[in-house]
């Protein structure tokens, strides 16, 4: 992991990107609040999550990855460990 990785993620602007997708109040995504079961997201709300995670950070995320999206914590995990892997 590098410190740039680290510097380029802020858990802030990420729950707001993710209240904005979603939309829904920033108030709303507490750190281990599911999408899905707590916040009504559908399958379709829950892929544009990825998309656009994939857009900002510019990173990939693999189909089984993009399930494990659900709350801030686990969204805030994938994407930095997806940015420790780039090159």
């Amino acid at each position: 992991m590098t410190i740039d990785a680290v510097a380029q993620l802020d858990r802030d602007e990420l729950r707001t990107l993710l209240a904005d997708t979603i939309d829904a109040d920033v108030s709303e995504v507490g750190d281990d609040t599911d999408f899905v079961g707590q916040l009504g997201v559908d399958s379709l709300m829950a892929l544009e999550i990825v998309v656009v995670l994939e857009r900002k950070y510019g990173i990939k995320f693999a189909e089984q990855e993009m399930r494990s999206v659900r709350t801030l914590n686990s969204a805030y995990d994938e994407v930095l460990r997806k940015l420790g892997e780039r090159p």
